[in-house]
């Protein structure tokens, strides 16, 4: 778990899996009893089933976000589609706080009408009804729209169910070679997209702040790379390829810059790369390893790893250079930083006594909270509204995804069947 190792060896280090299974599945592992109970009747239909059942996607984005509890499809006392059908003191008598209805038509070829009311229970009025028409294939990404909606109507917060996550996946080909797979998916797993597949090492996939790229590292000409991809293009493009290391990439907030790892002046260093002018501005100057920098939400610092006090430690600079800070000190290892939205966390892998769970600081209080109980985490990327943490977790099942909430009581696990997954991003 050693910083300079993952560097320089953990291409060769990934363990050999199965063949690639089609979608990441998900297991609620941990809820919190403050979940609102929330009542999400079986959407109707017209004109026959529509190929995605869209109340069931709604509830279980919502189930998963470990802030409300859907009633059990079994509980449901009826079935209403309109609001004129629904008698609000049968479902206030099932605890039920908030009721949502629908009714999906199907309109000819391949287009769909979808309709759906939120009622308060208890004051016995709607608070957000909406109608829609989409293709089939547009059902599943509308349900996440809706699942977003009734959460910031009810929370005050932003959903992140239409977001999506990179990953990367290691898999054993029919000759016993290793192959890897950079993938992007759904939130909840449906809809993989394989952008790039190699016999050689894929590592630290990033997103743009606009959500239109990514940038990660390649050795498909045996030795790292920093690639940027278009992902509605496929176009590519190679943006630092210098003799040594070429590692860990990270987005400014405007778009305009990498900061990432070179070691082409003979020690890993954090570097800034202008992508228009390609120019290069080295950050930090230490003997020690400097690796994984992440650019704080206003652009203006840089936190990264460093064993320069002897130890893997985080550290902050600003973005202009300087003298860099350190951040941490509880634990024998904290590395791996991501920070939250608003810039006031970070997310990492703090490890002591050999092992290694996901962590938040607090920037202003200092406080460090461990969130997660596995032994060997790793990679941790924050959601874009703050409130949940994607995860690389490695155990007796291998390695998979997991997500654990900023509070640490709403967990969940995302598995792909035969296969080693890891280095996940969560996009903007």
């Amino acid at each position: 778990m050693k910083v300079w190792s993952k560097i320089l060896w953990l291409w060769i280090l990934l363990v050999p899996t199965q063949n690639i299974s089609a979608v990441l599945t998900i297991e609620i592992t941990g809820g919190t009893e403050a979940a609102l109970p929330i009542a999400i009747v079986p959407f109707g239909s017209q004109g026959g089933i529509p190929p995605e059942d869209v109340a069931a996607v709604v509830a279980a984005d919502l189930a998963r976000s470990g802030r409300f509890a859907p009633l059990p499809e079994k509980d449901l006392l009826s079935r209403p589609h309109r609001a004129s059908e629904v008698k609000f003191p049968d479902w206030r008598r099932l605890g039920s706080e908030g009721l949502v209805i629908g009714e999906v038509t199907h309109l000819g070829a391949d287009r769909y009408e979808v309709r759906f009311q939120l009622f308060d229970i208890y004051k016995a009025e709607q608070l957000v009804g909406r109608r829609y028409q989409v293709p089939a294939t547009g059902l599943r990404h509308l349900a996440h729209q809706i699942a977003d909606l009734i959460y910031e109507t009810l929370t005050g917060e932003k959903g992140a169910f239409t977001t999506r996550i990179a990953f990367v996946t290691v898999s054993k080909a029919v000759d016993g070679a290793k192959e890897y797979s950079l993938q992007v998916a759904d939130v909840d797993g449906h809809n993989p997209h394989t952008i790039l597949q190699s016999k050689e090492p894929i590592m630290s996939p990033v997103w743009s702040p606009d959500g239109a790229k990514l940038a990660y590292v390649s050795f498909e000409r045996k030795r790292s790379e920093v690639i940027v991809q278009e992902l509605r293009t496929g176009q590519r493009q190679s943006v630092a390829s210098f003799p040594g290391i070429n590692s860990a990439p990270d987005w400014s907030p405007d778009g305009r810059k990498l900061a990432l790892v070179l070691s082409k002046e003979g020690n890993p260093e954090i570097y800034i790369l202008d992508l228009a002018t390609g120019r290069l501005t080295r950050l930090t100057h230490n003997a020690s390893i400097d690796t994984e920098p992440t650019w704080a939400p206003d652009g203006r610092s840089i936190v990264f790893t460093s064993d320069r006090g002897g130890r893997p430690q985080l550290y902050q600079v600003s973005a202009s250079g300087g003298q860099a800070q350190r951040l941490t000190f509880d634990g024998t290892y904290n590395a791996s930083a991501s920070f939250a939205p608003d810039g006031r966390r970070l997310a990492l892998v703090h490890g002591d006594k050999g092992q290694f769970h996901i962590a938040v600081l607090d920037l202003t209080s200092k406080d460090l909270q461990v969130l997660t109980q596995t032994q060997m985490d790793e990679s941790p990327s924050f959601a874009p509204n703050g409130r949940m943490i994607l995860y690389a977790t490695s155990g007796s099942q291998g390695g998979a995804l997991a997500a654990v909430s900023t509070d640490g009581r709403v967990r969940h696990r995302l598995a792909q069947k035969g296969d080693e997954v890891r280095e996940p991003a969560w996009s903007p």
